[in-house]
């Protein structure tokens, strides 16, 4: 397995910083709980659907086109028994775009009936005022709505031509029906950063919650990794303003930064099958939802014993449980706040598991980047239509998706 590849090289040693501080969970010992993995997920990642009506350049499972091996509905019904069974406590359903399945509605209604909240992640495009009212309508699932940028040419030249006026609509609809706390939810990039304060402006305007996630070189973004990622200095800037606003979400994205200094909030650490993992639209499971590669593969839910025996008997799962190597950043007294990065990052920038974050925050990744751009892993699977798309705007009458 990959994870056990080492680093041939190592850093001069780096102190550890005066203002350095552990995070809570660091500090109680929990985080290390976590690391040897839990009797199941806290949060599982359900892409149900490589359909998309969108093309981002960023997508991280190169999505565009359906995988006709996708899961059938009864299929998609036991998984939801059987995690129902373990207590997951809840699924974070995308895709592709996860409202384009005809038995979306039924699934997510499915879930909510035994027991396991839903939140799932769109463009907006399926998002009319009939289905805004019935979402605020329901205790057990929350929406959010993607988008890439404060304005139309922002975002659109990630997501594609009139993305952003329909999901502004989509969010105009859900606060129309009193959709309290939706998530407005934003892959920073260095052509957004400067706009987060716009961005919590907006989330204000609609009464929802700002969730900024970090941009990893996973799907499509390998090819777009050199012209989307942020500066080291626009990297210290969110760093800062995300300090100053600990209300907004990041799904512990940016644990990396904390290498600055006191920690962000959040569990400060790598959860790929300790915690967290993905079921892709065919059942195969990985270790994390942006590492979509074989070398992540720990098994399929169509295989005996279903998720759970993947989630509880897989060996890759038990190896990334077991305590990992600092390998190249061992001798750096910063490693116990940032845990070395992001595996995902690491792993599509060609650098080794046990090195440094491409974005380490004091400037060990940058060289081997350039160094291992010859030897990046491509992503394993290409949904990817073979020319890019126009946004279309939804047919007002069609109501083939509602429930």
């Amino acid at each position: 397995m990959t994870a056990t590849v080492t680093s041939p090289l190592a850093f001069a040693g780096t102190p550890a910083p005066d203002n350095l501080v552990l995070s809570p969970v660091k500090r109680s010992g929990l985080a290390d709980q976590m690391k040897a993995g839990l009797d199941a997920p806290i949060c599982l990642t359900w892409e149900l659907t490589y359909a998309c009506n969108l093309q981002c350049i960023h997508c991280l499972s190169s999505s565009g086109r359906r995988d006709p091996r996708e899961l059938t509905t009864s299929e998609a019904e036991a998984v939801i028994d059987e995690l129902q069974r373990m207590q997951v406590f809840y699924i974070n359903i995308g895709g592709g775009e996860p409202t384009i399945r005809s038995d979306f509605w039924h699934l997510v209604n499915y879930a909510t009936d035994h027991g396991v909240g839903v939140k799932f992640s769109t463009n907006g495009s399926r998002i009319d005022a009939a289905v805004a009212r019935e979402l605020a309508a329901s205790d057990y699932v929350d929406v959010q709505i993607s988008i890439d940028g404060a304005d139309a040419a922002t975002n659109d030249a990630v997501r594609g031509e009139g993305s952003f006026d329909v999901a502004q609509q989509a969010m105009k609809h859900l606060h129309d029906a009193g959709f309290s706390g939706f998530k407005i939810s934003v892959v920073m990039t260095r052509h957004n950063i400067g706009q987060v304060d716009e961005l919590e402006a907006m989330a204000r305007r609609f009464n929802a919650e700002l969730r900024l996630t970090r941009f990893r070189p996973s799907g499509r973004g390998a090819d777009s990794w050199h012209e989307l990622h942020p500066t080291d200095a626009q990297q210290r800037q969110l760093y800062r303003w995300l300090l100053d606003r600990p209300e907004v979400l990041t799904g512990d994205s940016f644990f990396h930064l904390s290498a600055l200094g006191e920690p962000l909030p959040g569990l400060n650490l790598c959860g790929a099958g300790r915690v967290v993992c993905l079921i892709d639209p065919i059942g195969d499971v990985y270790a994390c939802p942006f590492v979509l590669h074989d070398e992540f593969r720990a098994g399929s839910v169509r295989d005996n014993g279903g998720f759970q025996r993947v989630w509880q008997d897989s060996e890759l799962f038990a190896e990334l449980r077991e305590p990992q190597s600092a390998g190249a950043c061992a001798s750096c007294g910063h490693f116990d706040a940032c845990q070395g990065g992001c595996m995902a990052a690491k792993f599509f920038t060609g650098i080794p598991l046990d090195g440094p974050d491409p974005e380490c925050v004091l400037g060990h990744g940058e060289p081997l980047v350039n160094s291992a751009s010859a030897a990046r892993p491509s992503p394993a699977l290409d949904h990817s239509r073979p020319t890019p798309v126009t946004f279309l705007h939804q047919n007002p009458d069609d109501t083939t998706l509602r429930r």
